[in-house]
């Protein structure tokens, strides 16, 4: 029987639909619209009526936020009512999550569950408006409108799937028929693939090839897993005489010449891989790259670094990576941009490193473009760039990867098809990689999610050209992310004794189970029908490239198959065998017991027909550009005029969008999971002034102490790139290495990767010369700067219909530095000299200035550096912005004020300096203004520009609540005890489904001199289920401390926080357990952020017992901005009558970091005086001067009285929402502050009597 409810948000914590109301009036112009209501609704099958009312009481709502509905309610005849629901087959996280709570709360079967979302619409709304909004907020690529009607069942209908068909006569076919066989089956191989097929089939295999085999042949040849662009021929290049193309043709000629040098006597054809490659090549070769690591497996870039650990050196490898979902995004913002950075943490996870540090870059035509101006068959730019953002955040932020650099660059040409970059940095000890040959009878194991339809012909989707037909067409091209089950991965792999079993691994991207197992060994006989599946009625050609995501396949000794499998259950994992590796070298595929591919390894090595191509680049002074000359207007040029220009005026140069703040946008990305970000992404007392690189602590376990971290940084401008490829390219890495540089590194022990990005080239010559010119451009920076790109990912199908993207390289560059090296580039004292370093674009200047300055700051005479993109006025503004120290320039010293000059440096110094690459060019100022010439403009003038100018695509900003906010203070007269103590206390940290921050946790713990206990708990099954909970029940028995981390608890689906965490401490069991701890052993328990939602649920804090939640109960809720909130924020001791605040006087003020999408701490009147009164209310979250506050820079989710955390009547249980876990040594370096709490201190000192 199937049971429906419906869920609303009530007044006052509606926040979605208040956003789409604005968002429908104001973009999509309904002006008669006056209300939106939001409904979840919830089909639920498998449960009884009792059961079915507990979880929609604790699971599916919340009383105090939530009102519910029975099944037969209907909105009133005001509204016009719609529907909408996932495709079948697509990944429902809210159902998904449900499911699991209810399963925790039941501990019986796994019930079915269903949703839609149904939204009502009340005012004047027409008809066409209606169709309207339907079409705005469903995309067809990944949802449809729902029926309103109750189904039957839930039970899904599948078809029993037909035998994989042969293609009879394929060996036979003339050019003709093989031309329509091809046209009807919509192949991203071209029509020389498909004879050449033809011919190995008729002349080798001698028989008809099946469906199966063309489209595992499809997927392996195709784009963007072969790259078959880039290994095309290039048999004609010709560069057209001119001004601006002898460096062309030097730069052609050096590279000819390196291929004399390293492949003498070899027959190695010319391509765009061959030059992307070379450069790696020759500087090995030459001495120049001695720490890479090298091996058959290819997994990501990685190097070897000397690593100091508790004062013992030790070898690592530092991975890194770079991956686009440009199509995938395009068409589903959300899946594919969460796919994007979810497949980018999987290439190192696969090579058994530990992804600790990401990057995301974005490019996109205007957000702030009417939606009415948005071309048939393509998203709305605003809708694309804002639900993108909020895929890759939502994966990032749940898997617990930290974020520290976030950037978006605006070009019309990203129109034609959207960049989603994501990047990734990765470390593991290099004994816990252990790399070798699979051998005959080795087992291939399958690990982690299951296999559906999501994500079938990504491989080959992402390598097409597309046209306003593929909104509607592209379905099942988009993969679903998973990110806690991707966690579970990253928590195994992290474990040396279970990588070192490992033989090789791939992970499961493009083309599913025909290249993630495909790859792994040259003979393998693969059973597809040991592939678990979502559900049924999935036939052997979709079982075979499905892309379904959170896979890995790994090829163990057959000895060590049983002992992996067995740690993969441990941590809440499915993994089972599903291939044998063979001493013959063919792929075979059997499903039904029928052989369905048998392909030569041969074979599928070729990648297919040999394919050629010319190219031609022209002289770029005869191409004519337009560039902004001020108010508004444009002008003609000719020739590459290194990007755009700003007039001369501080204010026009602001309010840009090229310069414009993008702080909106990155604090929705967690940039502190992890406890390694030695920057945040915005830095000084206010964080305001963004940083130019990541920088970040390498990744060592719990009670392990290193200073050793890494920077990354990009460099990239579309607007040079257009004008010139050849010189974009190359300035991509100069300003890559210029801006490592700025942030303390040495630029000579940097590495390169590289992101290319071009249109569809067909066979036109001139479009092939893009990629030619910018690989050219790239290769002669190589060799100018000595520093390698040991690893790229191209992607080449950037056109829609008529319309190209910008030629694309990007450049990012890493380089290892000592945490206390790192720079940042904020402003950080008045009366300073501010230097440029630079004074000339050739690279032997450049590399002179960069090891000048390093020498300067290994002197300590450097205070902040900004490395120059948009020219030196916007340097000394950004930098101006996080202090609020001015600047005035030197009137007798020039500077390239307005245009981009790549690789100079501008730097505050400590004292004068007299060096022949640096010239003073101003001072800072205690005035809070910015002065170039006859220009000043205050610096809350400018910043206010510069942040209003994507305020309403990304806002950063809210009204404060005008209530006034009270100074608590209650002092401790006296504190709980217990009655015996410990000398060790042990601390439990359970590990649920969504939870991220155990590693911290148990950091923080060690730190503090206690004992964690890390227990992952098991839903796979109801026994997994009631053994985890009794073996919660053991444990938190012989503890004396409950540690409930953050994380997301399921994705926090469906609506509410912490629902995982309270559905399994609500069972008898468990929850026996938890009080016996408190109430008579006398325990402690903490709970932050995540964690601190699940007390609160669960009525620990602020009663200090589990007991049932009503409306008249406290709660935490959506924070008032609507999205999530990642900075540092400062609190200030309201109480500390605590045991875990014994530490700490009333009024101390504490810098914490906060990550947190429902954080807003809500409250009866009466139970908040009541609270405040018993000295339970902890922290409050307070302005720079020490004052609680409801403006959003301080108190950043709206909680009323500014509350932060809150306890117990005994003190005994803390609730939090800053992660005060996440605080140690070479931390948050560019926000000052003092962020010790002392709780873990305070605690073992609790127990030390």
């Amino acid at each position: 029987m199937v049971t429906r409810v419906f869920v609303e948000k009530k007044q006052g914590f509606n926040i979605e639909a208040q956003q789409m109301l604005a968002d429908l009036k104001g973009n999509l112009g309904l002006r008669g619209l006056e209300e939106v209501r939001i409904l979840n609704r919830y089909d639920v099958s498998g449960l009884s009526e009792e059961q079915f009312g507990a979880a929609a009481r604790t699971i599916l709502s919340e009383p105090t936020m939530d009102a519910v509905y029975g099944e037969d309610f209907r909105l009133p005849g005001e509204y016009q009512v719609f529907a909408m629901e996932y495709l079948p087959g697509q990944y429902d996280q809210r159902a998904d999550s449900a499911a699991q709570c209810v399963q925790l709360l039941t501990q019986g079967e796994r019930p079915a569950v269903a949703t839609a979302k149904v939204i009502g619409l009340k005012g004047q709304v027409s008809a066409e408006e209606f169709e309207k909004v339907k079409h705005y907020l469903i995309n067809p690529v990944e949802s449809r409108e729902a029926s309103m009607e109750k189904p039957a069942t839930l039970e899904m209908q599948a078809d029993v799937p037909a035998d994989v068909a042969r293609v009879t006569g394929f060996t036979t076919w003339d050019k003709a028929r093989m031309q329509a066989y091809f046209d009807s089956m919509g192949f991203a191989m071209t029509l020389s693939d498909l004879e050449f097929c033809r011919d190995y089939f008729r002349d080798e295999e001698h028989r008809d090839p099946t469906v199966t085999e063309l489209r595992v042949i499809d997927t392996y040849w195709s784009d963007h897993c072969r790259h078959t662009t880039f290994l095309t021929r290039l048999n004609k290049i010709d560069v057209e005489k001119g001004a601006l193309s002898q460096a062309v043709e030097k730069a052609l000629r050096d590279y000819l010449a390196l291929r004399e040098e390293l492949y003498a006597g070899r027959d190695k054809p010319v391509s765009l891989m061959d030059m992307a490659t070379i450069g790696a090549k020759y500087l090995r070769k030459k001495g120049l790259v001695p720490d890479l690591d090298e091996s058959e497996e290819i997994n990501a870039c990685s190097i070897e670094a000397p690593v100091t650990i508790d004062g013992k050196t030790e070898t690592w490898l530092i991975q890194f990576k770079n991956e686009t979902h440009n199509h995938p995004t395009e068409i589903e913002p959300f899946g594919g941009a969460a796919t994007c950075i979810g497949g980018c943490i999987r290439d190192p996870l696969s090579g058994r490193a530990y992804v600790h540090q990401a990057m995301r870059f974005t490019g996109c035509g205007d957000p702030r473009t009417p939606v009415a101006d948005t071309l048939p068959g393509k998203l709305p730019q605003r809708k694309l760039a804002q639900t993108a953002a909020a895929g890759y955040s939502s994966y990032g932020n749940q898997i617990g990867l930290a974020t520290g650099l976030v950037s978006e660059v605006y070009h019309p040409g990203y129109i034609a098809k959207h960049l989603e970059c994501g990047v990734v940095v990765a470390a593991a000890p290099a004994e816990n990689v252990v790399r070798e040959r699979p051998a005959p009878g080795d087992v291939v194991i399958l690990l982690g999610g299951r296999t559906g339809r999501d994500g079938i012909g990504g491989a080959t989707g992402s390598s097409k050209s597309h046209n306003k037909q593929s909104l509607t067409t592209m379905a099942s091209e988009v993969q679903k992310g998973n990110a806690p089950e991707e966690r579970k991965i990253q928590r195994l792999f992290r474990d040396g004794n279970v990588t070192r079993l490992i033989k090789r691994c791939n992970d499961f991207g493009a083309g599913g189970v025909s290249v993630a197992v495909g790859e792994l060994a040259d003979g393998l006989d693969i059973d597809l029908d040991a592939v678990r599946k979502k559900y049924d009625g999935l036939d052997g050609t979709e079982l075979a490239i499905s892309e379904s995501q959170e896979r890995m396949a790994v090829v163990v000794a057959p000895e060590n198959a049983e002992k992996f499998v067995s740690a993969a259950q441990a941590e809440n994992l499915e993994a089972y065998p599903v291939a044998v590796v063979t001493a013959s070298p063919r792929m075979v595929m059997r499903w039904r017991g029928r052989t369905i591919v048998d392909l030569s390894r041969d074979f599928l090595n070729t990648n297919g027909a040999v394919k050629h191509a010319s190219v031609s680049v022209p002289d770029r002074s005869s191409v004519e550009f337009s560039i902004p000359a001020g108010n508004g207007e444009t002008k003609p040029v000719k020739g590459a005029k290194f990007g755009v220009s700003f007039s001369g005026s501080l204010r026009e140069m602001a309010a840009s969008l090229r310069s414009a703040s993008r702080r909106g946008l990155a604090e929705r990305f967690d940039s502190t999971i992890g406890c390694g970000s030695v920057l945040m992404p915005f830095g000084g007392k206010f964080q305001r002034t963004p940083t130019q690189v990541m920088a970040a602590l390498l990744p060592v376990l719990p009670g392990q102490e290193t200073d050793q971290a890494s920077v990354m940084a990009w460099g990239f401008d579309p607007d040079q790139m257009m004008e010139d490829p050849f010189f974009g390219a190359y300035t991509s890495v100069g300003v890559s290495l210029a801006k490592l540089v700025a942030a303390g590194a040495d630029y000579r022990r940097a590495y390169l990767t590289f992101q290319e990005f071009f249109e569809k080239l067909r066979s036109e010559p001139e479009r092939w010369g893009k990629p030619f010119a910018a690989l050219l451009g790239a290769l002669r920076a190589q060799l100018d700067f000595g520093r390698a790109a040991i690893g790229g990912k191209d992607s080449m199908s950037g056109t829609f219909n008529d319309l190209d993207v910008p030629p694309t390289l990007i450049s990012f560059a890493i380089a290892p530095v000592k945490a206390g090296e790192v720079l940042s580039p904020e402003f950080k004292e008045a009366g300073h000299p501010v230097y440029a370093f630079g004074g000339s674009s050739s690279a032997e200047h450049l590399k002179e200035t960069w090891e000048a300055f390093h020498d300067l700051h290994r002197q300590g005479k450097v205070k902040a550096a900004w490395a120059v993109e948009n020219g030196a006025a916007e340097a000394v503004m950004k930098m101006s912005f996080g202090n609020s120290i001015g600047f005035v320039n030197d009137p007798q010293a020039g500077a390239p004020w307005w245009g981009p000059y790549p690789g100079m440096i501008v730097a505050e110094l400590t004292e004068e300096v007299d060096l022949p690459c640096a010239h003073r060019i101003g001072f800072t100022t205690a005035e809070p203004t910015i002065t170039i010439g006859k220009d000043s403009a205050s610096i809350e003038e400018l910043l206010n520009l510069n942040e209003g100018a994507l305020e309403d695509v990304y806002p950063s900003r809210t009204p404060a609540d005008p209530a006034p906010v009270p100074v608590l203070e209650a002092p401790a007269f006296s504190r709980a005890a217990p009655k015996a103590g410990t000398a060790k206390a042990k601390v439990l940290i359970p590990v649920f489904p969504g939870t991220n921050c155990e590693y911290d946790s148990a950091r923080a713990v060690l730190r503090a001199g206690l004992t964690p206990q890390i227990l992952v708990l098991n839903n796979q099954t109801p026994a997994k289920v009631a053994e985890s909970a009794a073996r919660f029940a053991r444990a938190a028995r012989e503890s004396q401390i409950l540690f409930l981390p953050g994380g997301f608890s399921g994705g926090d689906e469906p609506d509410g926080s912490g629902k995982f965490i309270t559905a399994f401490l609500r069972s008898p069991q468990t929850a026996d357990a938890v009080m016996d701890l408190l109430q008579n052993r006398d325990g402690l328990a903490l709970g932050i952020c995540n964690g601190f939602q699940a007390l609160i649920k669960l009525g620990l804090v602020p009663f200090g017992e589990i007991r049932d939640t009503d409306a008249s109960c406290p709660t935490l809720t959506y924070n008032v901005i609507g999205r999530h909130q990642s900075r540092i924020v400062r609190t200030r001791v309201a109480s500390n009558r605590s045991p875990w605040l014994a530490n700490a006087r009333v009024g101390d003020i504490v810098s914490v970091p906060i990550s947190h999408g429902e954080g807003r701490f809500l409250c009866p009147p009466e139970l908040l005086e009541q609270l405040a009164e018993n000295g339970q209310i902890a922290t409050q979250y307070v302005d720079l001067e020490g004052n609680p506050t409801m403006d959003i820079d301080g108190n950043p989710n709206g909680s009323v009285w500014a509350v932060e955390g809150i306890t117990s009547p005994d003190g005994r249980v803390l609730g939090k929402m800053g992660h005060a876990e996440r605080v140690g040594p070479g931390l948050y370096r560019n926000v000052p502050g003092n962020y010790d709490l002392g709780l873990f201190q305070a605690a073992r000192a609790y127990f030390s009597i």
